[in-house]
Formats: structure tokens, C-alpha cells, sequence
């Protein structure tokens, strides 16, 4: 009898007793394909020696250092080297331990920022629906999957949502996807205005939406737009980045493809890779003054903020994606793995979209290609294409609720960056096999 609180308790997890490169095993000897990386996270694959060894150097040498006393050379080198990179003007990192964190981290500094900059009135905080920031109750408030949501809206703060940039659903017939993207886009400028500019303090979206949607990219030209909103209202921009930043998408930071860049950012999951437990938010140089020359104080913490252990991990993680050149194999595995989901789904009666950037793809499964018709909610699809790909050997990320929280379903691939040719091919077969089951 186990002790421990799984997820579902209806539906006790399988023990997993060991993993290498790609592959999972089971107490009973099985193997499983990672083709999702657990929920987008483990980019370097399992047992990394590079990894392992700068965990237990720093481990060795030193284990833990609370913030409020002490920085350490880990958290030091992990933030220059994720300042050096980033995108526009961010300059400070702030070390969380995971994503849901780092965006309650990211509001927070948000509202003390207008505070200190004289704008106390600015409060508002305006999302999309169908996104996902997180779980603790300010990140939820902030995403806007229903389902997720519903039980705590008594509890949660008020956050208003607009449109996603939805191209597959919402794009009209005689609408070129330019077009869209600014229609879509327009939906913040008309909700700053519905609630007045002067009192709206963020924009939060996910330059890939993950989880919720399925790898769903913006449109050219949307976050541009989207930015320059922004910058006209005095509204800051947060980029939530934890599931589609540190070379998902080919690239290290998701919203370079975009051509714009955040006020305040988002990272975690793959900036650890599964081996530590660490996330970051990064700001600008101009938010960090205001609040150095006011107060000097962000008033916010957690016990393991810039962990020294999971620092060394992450850096470990950062470098070896760069000095590997790990985003050249993410952006010609993509170019394999859409290949073959092509060839092997494009046709499919039940595949309506295949769609994302990098290593970081979904595919919407609907009951008519032509009329984009979702399967009834009853039917369970995305559950039982979990279940199938399991029992096939492959672990993928399929999940309901795609359009609205309630219905859709889509599959989310999300490998390592270390896959070869052959792991996409035993990927796309292992995927076939389940959808076959499931769909017929």
C-alpha cells in the first residue's frame, strides 16, 4: 500500500525505476519513448554525466545558501549567461523553483513596479483564454483554461481574458492570417480601453501555447502588434515562457521568432531539464531600477530562491544546449518530425491540425477534417490516446479541452533535443499505433 498522493487516484501511476538518453523503464522491465519530455522538461534527456557532475560538485561543496544572506557562483554565472542571450532589455534574473512561481513572481513584481513608479491606480491584469500559467492561485487566476479554473473562481483575483491567437479555429475564409493576427490582437487595445488604460497594469500570454491548446504559435505579425499596444498604454508585456523557452521552439528564448521582447519573462522546465527543480523570472533593467532607487526591496521570497544545487544544474543545462549546439538538432529534428507526422497523419479523417515550432508540436484530433468538428467530451478521447501510446511504449502529452476547456483534444509532442532520426521514426510509429486503436 502506497503512502504517497498521486494525481489520479483512481488511476495509480506505473513505477518507473530508471531512465537513460530517451527511454523510460518500468519495475517490470518495460521501455517507453520520451516523446514529450514529461510536460515539456526533460530537453537533455535522462542521465546527462554533464548534468550529474555539476550537481554533485556543487552539492559537495556547498548545498544550500538562503538568499537573504548570501548569493553563490552558480546562481552568478546562470544569470549571466541567461542575461547574455535574452532578448531586448532584460538584465536581472530572479531564481524561483518553477514555473508557477515565477509567474506569481512576474504579477508581483508587476504591481510593486507601478507602485514605486507612481501609478498606484494600475491593477488590472488582462490574459487569454485557453492559456495555462501555472497552478498556485495568482497563476491560475491568470491562465484561461475553464476547467482548470472552475472549482476556484471564489478564490481566485479577478483577471479579465481575451482571444487567443487561434489561426486554425478562428481565422476567417477570406482572412490572410496578417489580417487575423490583428484582429486577434486588437482585442487587447478595445479591453484596455474597456477598462481604462490608466489602471491596467499587465499582459500576460505564452508565445507558444502549450499545454492547454496544443503548441499553438501566433500568427506573423501578432506579438508585434501586441507589443506596440503595450508600449502605448504603459501596460507591461509578461511572457510566459516556462514551457515554450530554453530552445523548445529552436530557439533559446520562444518570442526571438516573434521579433519582439517582454518586460518581464517567464522561464523553467526545460532551464532544468528534470534534474533540478528551478525556474527564473526575468525583468528589465528600467523595472529593476525603479524598484532599486524606491524601496530597494521586491517585496517577495521563498525559501529556495537561487538554490545553489539547482543553479549549478541549470547552468549545466544552459551550457550544454549552447555548446552542443542542441538548437541546430531541435530545428532539424522539427523539420524530421513534421515530415513524418505529415506523411503518416496529414490525411488523417481525425487529424485536423498539425502545428507548432521546433520540438514543440501538437496535433488536433477532430471527428471531420472539413468541418473541424471536435469529438463529445464524453468520449474521452485525449484520455484514451494517453493510455494507448502508453501501452504502446510512448510517452506523449494528450489532453481535452482544446477550444474552450471543455471541448477539443489535441496531442502535444514535446522530445528531447538529444533524438535522432530513429527515435522520430519509432516516435511517429508508436504514435500511429494509438491513434489507430483510439480512432480507428
Amino acid at each position: 500500500m502506497s503512502h504517497v498522493f498521486p494525481r489520479q487516484i483512481t488511476a495509480p501511476p506505473v513505477k518507473a525505476v530508471s531512465s537513460d538518453g530517451c527511454y523510460f523503464t518500468d519495475e517490470t522491465g518495460k521501455t517507453y519513448l520520451d516523446g514529450s519530455g514529461g510536460a515539456a522538461v526533460s530537453c537533455l534527456g535522462h542521465g546527462d554525466p554533464t548534468v550529474i557532475a555539476a550537481i554533485q560538485a556543487q552539492t559537495a561543496q556547498m548545498a544550500f545558501a538562503h538568499t537573504g544572506f548570501f548569493t553563490s557562483d552558480p546562481a552568478e554565472a546562470l544569470a549571466d549567461l541567461l542575461i547574455k542571450h535574452a532578448p531586448g532589455d532584460l538584465d536581472r534574473v530572479y531564481f524561483v523553483s518553477g514555473g508557477s512561481e515565477a509567474v506569481e513572481a512576474a504579477l508581483k513584481l508587476a504591481r510593486q513596479y507601478h507602485i514605486e513608479n507612481g501609478e498606484p491606480q494600475r491593477r488590472h491584469i488582462i490574459a487569454r483564454r485557453q492559456s495555462y500559467h501555472g497552478n498556485t492561485l495568482g497563476a491560475l487566476a491568470t491562465g484561461g483554461n475553464q476547467w482548470r479554473r472552475a472549482q476556484f473562481e471564489p478564490i481566485l483575483v479577478d483577471v479579465t481574458h481575451i482571444a487567443p491567437c487561434y489561426a486554425y479555429v478562428d481565422q476567417a475564409e477570406n482572412e490572410t492570417a496578417f489580417d487575423y493576427g490583428q484582429r486577434a490582437a486588437q482585442e487587447l487595445e478595445d479591453e484596455i480601453l474597456r477598462l481604462d488604460p490608466d489602471t491596467v497594469m499587465a499582459f500576460v500570454a505564452e508565445p507558444v501555447v502549450g499545454a492547454t491548446m496544443g503548441a499553438v504559435p501566433a500568427v506573423d505579425g501578432y506579438y508585434k502588434r501586441i507589443r506596440e499596444i503595450c508600449d502605448t498604454y504603459g501596460v507591461l508585456l509578461i511572457l510566459d515562457e516556462v514551457m515554450c523557452g530554453m530552445g523548445r521552439t529552436g530557439q533559446l528564448y520562444a518570442c526571438e521568432a516573434d521579433g519582439i521582447a517582454p518586460d518581464i519573462l517567464c522561464i523553467a522546465k526545460g532551464l532544468g531539464a528534470g534534474y533540478q527543480p528551478i525556474g527564473a523570472m526575468l525583468c528589465t533593467a528600467q523595472i529593476y531600477d525603479v524598484i532599486g532607487s524606491g524601496s530597494g526591496f521586491f517585496q517577495h521570497g521563498h525559501t529556495y530562491l537561487g538554490h545553489p544545487v539547482a543553479c549549478a544544474a541549470g547552468l549545466a543545462v544552459v551550457q550544454s544546449i549552447l555548446d552542443r549546439n542542441l538548437l541546430d538538432n531541435v530545428r532539424d529534428r522539427s523539420d524530421d518530425l513534421f515530415a513524418g507526422l505529415t506523411q503518416r497523419f496529414g490525411q488523417h479523417p481525425h487529424v485536423g491540425d498539425i502545428r507548432g515550432r521546433g520540438l514543440f508540436i501538437g496535433l488536433e484530433i477532430v471527428v471531420d477534417r472539413d468541418t473541424k468538428q471536435p469529438f463529445d467530451p464524453a468520449r474521452k478521447t485525449a484520455a484514451a490516446l494517453k493510455r494507448a501510446a502508453f501501452e504502446a511504449g510512448l510517452i506523449c502529452y494528450p489532453m481535452s479541452g482544446t477550444r474552450d476547456g471543455r471541448l477539443g483534444d489535441h496531442v502535444l509532442l514535446a522530445p528531447p533535443f538529444i533524438y535522432t532520426p530513429d527515435h522520430v521514426a519509432e516516435l511517429v510509429d508508436k504514435l500511429d499505433t494509438a491513434m489507430r486503436e483510439v480512432l480507428g
